[in-house]
């Protein structure tokens, strides 16, 4: 398994707002996914004039804004195995969101750390 990068990622019910926030502060969105979920999610890439980056992702599902590390992965399977192995739990039961170009899930160490882990999937 090999770390492709790691980006900070905001889930948020609001997320425009966040996003917003995010323009204020300098950065652009510079991709927009929206074939998450069904279409009933959007996941916007963001990037400032110093090369940082942070996701926002929407969802309807949040009681409340969450915060996680996202780290993408050339072996998804792989990290996925590595990660369970090690006590972080899947906390969509054994649910793995699947899109045209990711596979990702969210997953929570024994002590409250939270991941999204990601994997690109490229043509």
């Amino acid at each position: 398994m090999k770390i492709t990068s790691i980006t900070p990622l905001i889930v948020s019910q609001n997320a425009e707002d966040i996003i917003k926030v995010m323009e204020a502060l300098g950065f652009e969105k510079i991709h927009r996914k929206t074939d998450i979920e069904g279409g009933q999610n959007v996941n916007v890439d963001m990037k400032d004039a110093n090369g940082n980056r942070v996701d926002v992702a929407s969802s309807k599902n949040v009681p409340k804004d969450l915060l996680s590390i996202k780290i993408n992965v050339d072996d998804f399977d792989e990290a996925y195995d590595f990660f369970i192995s090690r006590g972080f739990i899947n906390t969509r039961g054994d649910k793995v969101t699947e899109t045209s170009s990711s596979r990702d899930t969210y997953l929570i160490s024994p002590s409250g750390f939270a991941i999204t882990l990601t994997q690109h999937i490229k043509d």
